[in-house]
């Protein structure tokens, strides 16, 4: 039997200012300019501000002083009028006296000038293979099965979408009539090109292509052809013995033909100096320490000059004085009602974003001095996401924006934010230790193991105990793996 029955039921929604700024607030330096160049170019009443104009935006306020910045959490939308009627608009809302002029947001100090290094012109690696590819004399179905394996060459340098799908690619989608084995043909031919290893299926084709481009009548290079061949999966696992048996080799020959294939590039793609995604780190903040005080700045990029048009403003004005207003007057002057709420909302959007960034990163700062001050990664403290939010009282999801998608340039280095972030680890004195700390620790063991015999995550639990770290070894396994340290079996050397 259905019964209805009424429930209360509390939901909290998004204004769409508060949507504008989380947007904005992960957006990170090197992308702000672009996602501000696409709002000037879809709102006319928003413009960059010119040297010499005020720095603050007047929206109608009758006493011409600034807006207060509020918290994301009360950012309302009722602090900006409704688009109402048109005949129900107070032009006064939109029109003051006084100049509308741009905004400008300020660190502590002088805002830092911008830190983008520029980003060289490149070839892409298609490119670069497309120019190899016409230096072959092919005819054009041969062209055309090139071009299609080349644009299948993923980042790192590897086809991995199965052959018998490029035929039918071709096939369905340009109409190529092929078959396998004239697609292996021509995929032979750019596994040839530059650089080394372009075009495998597999790391172990990969390693192949790059060995038989060696001198293949070398002793040791006929050795570590037969290892990947022969024995890739013992290579792998580093079984050794069993190679040795194999190959009938001894301890030198093994030893030479592994450090020949260990300098082989796994990633031919990856390293390739002409990738177009080659790019330069951008840091959100500059901290800079003068004598015994820290400094902090905003990047240059992330405090832009915006300003709403003096020349809308007054075509609002014009509207209220003119006595007779047609239909076409009134939808224009709706229309830059609407592109005047806007353009307030997104600049309010950009100096929020700017005082959320600098209130975080002084939270940072505070929370982590010795580090700051001193570059040594052992006096940074246990922090969590939570700490930070508590002391700038906002969400933690707006910290976790922030800390995942910025960057500071510091006298030591640049780091990501969320490099500073780390759960506690208790020691045997009871003392609270960061993560980080022990895992600089563990590093340090694992670098000066016997790599003959390297140490197993049991044995780095016991010696970090002794240490006084009271950590398991499921956490031993897990600080390695997040440093990308291998198992014990994959660092052991001959």
């Amino acid at each position: 039997m259905l019964k209805q029955a009424q429930k209360l039921k509390q939901t909290q929604t998004l204004s769409p200012q508060q949507i504008q700024f989380i947007k904005l607030l992960q957006v990170p330096t090197i992308e702000l300019d672009k996602r501000i160049q696409e709002e000037l170019m879809e709102n006319p009443v928003l413009e960059e501000g010119k040297e010499g104009e005020k720095e603050e935006a007047d929206f109608g306020n009758d006493d011409g002083t600034k807006e207060e910045t509020d918290n994301v959490d009360d950012f309302d939308i009722d602090d900006v009028p409704d688009i109402d009627p048109i005949d129900e608009v107070n032009i006064d809302d939109y029109v003051t006296n006084d100049d509308i002029a741009g905004y400008k947001m300020y660190g502590d100090g002088d805002v830092a000038e911008d830190k983008e290094l520029p980003i060289p012109m490149m070839d892409t690696l298609s490119d670069t293979l497309l120019s190899q590819l016409s230096f072959l004399n092919l005819d054009t179905v041969e062209q055309q099965i090139g071009e299609q394996l080349i644009g299948s060459i993923e980042a790192d340098g590897y086809i991995r979408r199965p052959l018998e799908a490029i035929v039918n690619d071709l096939a369905f989608l340009q109409n190529v009539e092929t078959d396998l084995n004239q697609v292996e043909k021509v995929l032979a031919m750019i596994q040839h090109f530059d650089p080394p290893g372009i075009g495998a299926r597999s790391l172990q084709e990969c390693l192949e292509i790059q060995l038989r481009r060696k001198d293949t009548d070398n002793p040791t290079v006929k050795i570590a052809i037969k290892m990947i061949v022969l024995c890739f999966e013992e290579f792998k696992k580093k079984h050794y013995t069993k190679i040795q048996k194999r190959l009938a080799i001894d301890d030198e020959q093994m030893k030479d033909a592994i450090e020949m294939i260990t300098h082989l590039n796994p990633k031919p793609g990856g390293t390739n100096m002409m990738v177009a995604s080659a790019q330069f780190l951008t840091p959100d903040f500059i901290v800079k320490e003068i004598n015994g005080r820290i400094n902090i700045s905003l990047n240059g990029k992330n405090a832009p000059d915006l300003r709403v048009s003096r020349q809308y403003g007054d075509m609002l004005d014009a509207f209220d004085k003119t006595p007779k207003k047609t239909k076409k007057m009134r939808e224009e002057v709706r229309f830059v009602k609407q592109k005047l709420d806007a353009a307030k909302w997104f600049i309010d959007a950009i100096k929020q974003r700017q005082d959320t960034l600098l209130r975080t990163m002084n939270a940072i700062i505070d929370y982590q001095m010795p580090f700051f001050l001193s570059g040594d990664e052992g006096k940074l403290k246990p922090m969590i996401l939570k700490d930070i939010a508590e002391i700038i009282q906002m969400d933690i999801s707006t910290v976790s924006r922030v800390a995942s998608s910025k960057v500071v340039e510091t006298d030591f280095g640049i780091y990501p934010l969320k490099y500073f972030f780390s759960e506690s680890i208790s020691t045997e004195s009871g003392e609270d230790v960061s993560s980080k700390q022990v895992k600089s620790v563990l590093k340090e063991m694992i670098d000066k193991e016997d790599k003959r015999k390297p140490l197993s995550d049991d044995k780095l639990e016991k010696l970090l105990r002794v240490k006084g770290y009271n950590i398991a070894r499921r956490t031993v396994a897990k600080y390695r793996e997040q440093m990308n340290i291998p198992v014990a079996r994959m660092r052991k050397e001959l």
